[in-house]
């Protein structure tokens, strides 16, 4: 790996569960100990990192050393290798402290609000927070030369995707504040007979000179690379083939590809032969560096076991390919007791199914959905993918998009498309929400200052990040409809799942800021009948919001595997929706093996302890849809 000891920035993502995490602690500690006179800095992008869990060290946002609570398995500790996990809520009032005054002035002149009324945003629930508070930071990070070498440990990759989109986002929204800006200085011009610059300028110069700056760091291949993580199975493959595509087009370079969990030869399982076919397919698309890590005995967590890995990676050869044996029938895993109730038969019509990245929710939810139609012939239902990085289609064996498809005769699949939802919903709401804004009165002689061009701008991105709040209004839509007897989603991994969870008060809270400005200025503005639609609008979000919090109606179910840092995220899931009220009964244990148990304890589900569902490995040389059709008959 001695091709990378050039760069300044190595950001690791790819599919949840991958090892993504796992990789980048070993890959800095390796950094830090063959660099000793520079500062090394590790941080994680992820909402619901796993940082603290693989280290077995305490993270917070504060950059702070690595030390391990388990002396046992922990080495010296690096002094100059710092950890840190970003906080989106604290980078915000940073955020808030440092620009949110100017930002006010801003958006003050090309509106027809007043500062103070702008003042409350800044307490509220922002849709892309996370990737928004990201990105900015890492290129704050690299500007400043805080650390000599950055590793970033990113969130899985369809929000990574999410947060490089917004580099042209944010490009495009100075865009529209210099538009506001400019109304000033033409008014001033005209009134005043000369303008001139104030710190708004000041501001805006500042800021696109940074984001430049940034972007330029991000794109150089000579100190930025994304190292992508996979694992040889299908699922992943096609995953990862699609996040090249996309990184290549957004001009990240990428600096290689860690094909993690990687069995030996002597491995009698059906998984070893469908390990060297899926390399085989990796190394036909790859056009950088492969590297191969091997499946570990123990799970590598503690900074002993993270050393241990990272010598035994290796860059893979094509001559290194083994061809894969003919795959011999396996005998079929029997199922184990207990199993999933007849959800149908107790009146749910929202199931909900989540957990950390890449445990096998795609599979189960696809495998509850298959069981219920199989089960109640008169009853239609549907599985939909919430997540940006769909794994849907893959599972399935099938191409899927944002129109249903028809599976089985009362059977239909879904992966939303968040762009066609987000123009949808620019055409219901925030087009004329841009009109509004703006303050747009129909006179010509006041385009200048009052025109909807900039806040059009605005509203005419991508908005990478939203797809909590899109998913939302595609879930509202789907039920309200009553179309379906029972909906099955296969949500994102658990930072952006609870950002789902969390989107119906978001969404009202903006919706009542919005109000609020409207009976204070409805005289200039207009509009009656736009407000009754938004009216509507959060009446439905709250509804949804009830629905999601009505244990008759809808119910969650965790998935994990048999390993801590799994096992850990999923209790703190169980905690968190406890909090937000959402019911849930079960949790299915996936890949289990004879002898593997997870400990109970923590994992109590609305003061009840859940019942954990097992799920045993799954064959691998049969077809995708005949695990699915496999997984149904074990999971009831």
């Amino acid at each position: 790996m001695h091709q990378y000891d050039g760069l300044r920035l190595a950001m690791f993502s790819g599919k949840g569960g991958v090892g993504k995490t796992t990789l980048s602690c070993g890959f800095a500690r390796r950094w830090a100990r063959q660099f000793p006179d520079e500062q090394i800095l590790l941080i994680s992008t992820d909402p619901a990192h796993s940082l603290a869990d693989v280290l077995l060290s305490p993270v917070e946002d504060v950059p702070r050393l690595a030390q391990s609570a388990t002396p046992k398995e922990s080495l010296p500790n690096l002094s100059n290798l710092q950890v840190r996990a970003l906080d989106s809520q604290a980078l915000l009032q940073q955020f808030k402290a440092d620009y949110g005054k100017v930002l006010e002035l801003l958006v003050e002149r090309g509106s027809f609000v007043q500062g103070e009324d702008l003042s409350p945003i800044w307490d509220l629930s922002w849709p892309g927070l996370d990737e928004l508070m990201g990105i900015l930071e890492i290129q704050r990070l690299l500007r400043e030369q805080i650390a000599d070498r950055i590793v970033v440990d990113m969130a899985p990759s369809g929000h990574t995707l999410n947060l490089f989109e917004l580099m042209d986002f944010l490009d495009s929204f100075l865009e529209a504040m210099d538009l506001f800006q400019e109304k000033h200085r033409v008014m001033s011009q005209t009134f005043a007979g000369k303008y001139v610059p104030d710190g708004a300028d000041a501001f805006l110069a500042e800021m696109k000179a940074d984001l430049a700056a940034g972007r330029q760091l991000l794109q150089d291949q000579q100190q930025t690379a994304c190292l992508v993580v996979a694992i040889a199975q299908p699922m992943s493959f096609l995953e990862t083939r699609r996040f090249l595509t996309a990184l290549e087009k957004l001009q990240i370079p990428i600096g290689g590809l860690f094909v993690n969990h990687i069995l030996s030869e002597s491995d009698e399982s059906d998984r070893y032969d469908e390990q060297q076919l899926i390399l085989g397919k990796f190394q036909a698309i790859a056009q950088h560096p492969i590297f191969t890590a091997p499946q570990q005995a123990e799970e590598p967590v503690g900074t002993a076991a993270l050393d241990r890995l990272m010598v035994q990676i290796r860059e893979f050869h094509p001559q290194e390919f083994k061809y894969a044996r003919v795959a011999e029938p396996r005998p079929l895993p029997e199922k184990i007791p207990p199993g999933f109730s007849d959800f149908l038969a107790e009146g749910r019509q929202l199931i909900l199914v989540g957990g950390k990245g890449g445990v096998g929710k795609t599979t189960v939810a696809v495998a509850i959905a298959w069981a219920m139609a199989e089960r109640h012939p008169d009853h239609k239902i549907r599985v939909v993918s919430i997540d940006p990085a769909h794994s849907l289609g893959d599972a399935l064996g099938v191409q899927l998009g944002h129109q249903p498809t028809t599976l089985t005769a009362r059977l239909s699949g879904q992966e939303v498309d968040a762009a066609e939802v987000l123009e949808q919903f620019r055409a219901d709401y925030l087009w004329e929400l841009a009109d509004m804004m703006s303050g747009e009165t129909g006179d010509d002689d006041l385009k200048i200052a009052y025109g909807p061009q900039a806040w059009r701008q605005i509203v005419s991105q991508a908005l990478p990040g939203i797809d909590e709040m899109l998913s939302l209004v595609t879930v509202m839509e789907l039920l309200e409809q009553k179309a379906q007897d029972l909906i099955v989603l296969d949500t994102a991994p658990t930072g952006h799942l609870l950002r789902f969870l969390e989107m119906p008060t978001a969404m009202a809270d903006w919706l009542a800021w919005i109000f609020r400005l409207w009976l204070k200025y409805q005289d200039v503005v207009g509009r009656t009948e736009f407000m009754g639609k938004l009216r509507s609008l959060r009446q439905r979000v709250m509804r949804a919001q009830k629905r999601l919090k009505n244990p008759e109606y809808t119910e969650f179910i965790g998935v994990l595997q048999a390993q801590s840092a799994i096992a850990s995220e999923a209790q703190r899931l169980t905690q968190a929706l406890n909090k937000l009220g959402v019911y849930q009964r079960y949790i299915v244990h996936n890949c289990y093996q004879t002898g593997e148990e997870i400990a109970v304890e923590g994992f109590e589900g609305r003061g009840d302890r859940l019942t954990f569902v097992k799920l045993p490995m799954l064959p691998r040389s049969i077809a995708p849809l005949e695990q699915i059709q496999l997984a149904s008959n074990l999971l009831f």
